[in-house]
């Protein structure tokens, strides 16, 4: 459960380096930018996880990556195996003609994402399914000016996928 807590805070956070020749954010990134600011988060996960916080994206290091960090969530209860004081970094960066992303925590996880716009107003990240244990996605959807976001597992052999924890919230700035 712990592992999954901190997978799951993971969600709320991005950085990494380009591959290959510099992109500008404006041609690599401009998929993501409905995300661009600091979002509130209300969350609610197993167990009776609630969680209130912010998480801010944007474009760093002079537009070679976008990244995602979140703030302490203060409001953080839940069960002795959860970890309240979670902190991670996901950044996305270019690589060929698409978008990956990698995921670091402060538990030692490390999860490298896929990552693809099916709409102008969502993206999804999903792990590599060939990576032994479970496959992560993580989903972020804009509408009416809320962002709502969810991170799901789905366990070796399934074919569905289990939400972990849900959230969403106004943009803040």
């Amino acid at each position: 459960m712990k592992i999954l807590s901190a997978i799951l805070f993971g969600c709320l956070s991005m950085t990494a380096h380009g591959q290959g020749s510099p992109v500008t954010a404006t041609d690599a990134f401009a998929s993501l930018h409905f995300l661009d600011g600091t979002w509130e988060a209300k969350a609610a996960g197993p167990a009776g996880v609630k969680a209130v916080g912010t998480y801010t994206f944007g474009p760093e290091l002079a537009g070679h990556v976008y990244a995602r960090h979140s703030t302490s969530f203060a409001a953080c209860r839940g069960p002795k195996t959860f970890d309240c004081e979670h902190g991670d970094l996901l950044y996305v960066y270019p690589e060929g003609a698409g978008l990956k992303a990698i995921y670091f925590d402060n538990e030692g996880h490390t999860i490298h994402y896929g990552v693809t716009t099916p709409t102008a107003a969502s993206v999804e990240f999903l792990s590599d399914a060939t990576s032994p244990g479970p496959r992560f996605r993580l989903v972020y959807e804009l509408k009416d000016g809320v962002m709502s976001g969810r991170f799901q597992m789905q366990m070796p052999g399934a074919t569905d996928w289990r939400s972990y924890l849900e959230w969403s919230g106004g943009r803040k700035q």
